[in-house]
């Protein structure tokens, strides 16, 4: 990719990509939740949070290289392919903080990767919960960055 990516608004007929890189991402980033969870949550994702969130992708072309999906300021999910992105999941992220300014996000502590990449973000911990949202005894990170 020579050039910086396009950033524009999902749409349905991105519902395949969007779903393919959300797996691969999630296996890696969120593993430790088994594949069967992934499968379920896989599912929630396409039928439910795509078209519930305001959902932006950056793309190479036509080719979907990652994406953002914003509840208002709360950032839902952030899922960048593995193949090299070049700063792609920030430049997303620069993306939300110009249409909505301060941005907050929920992290699971065991994704160490994503939670040094929001700090070099430049949020910061606002908090901790020991339940993820299915009430399993996996400790969440919140994390906020102000505008």
């Amino acid at each position: 990719m020579s050039s910086p990516p396009k950033i524009r608004r999902y749409i349905p007929a991105d519902r395949d990509a969007t779903l393919a890189i959300w797996l691969e991402a999630s296996r890696v980033g969120h593993g430790f939740l088994g594949e069967a969870e992934l499968q379920k949550q896989k599912a929630l994702v396409r039928d439910h949070y795509l078209d519930a969130s305001e959902t932006w992708l950056a793309l190479d072309g036509d080719t979907p290289l990652g994406f953002i999906g914003l509840l208002d300021a709360f950032i839902g999910g952030l899922f960048v392919a593995r193949r090299p992105t070049a700063r792609i999941g920030r430049q997303l992220v620069e993306h939300a903080a110009t249409l909505k300014g301060a941005l907050e996000v929920e992290v699971y502590a065991a994704n160490r990767e994503a939670l040094g990449f929001y700090a070099r973000c430049g949020f910061v911990e606002s908090g901790r919960r020991p339940r993820d949202d299915e009430g399993r005894a996996l400790e969440i990170v919140q994390l906020r960055r102000e505008h």
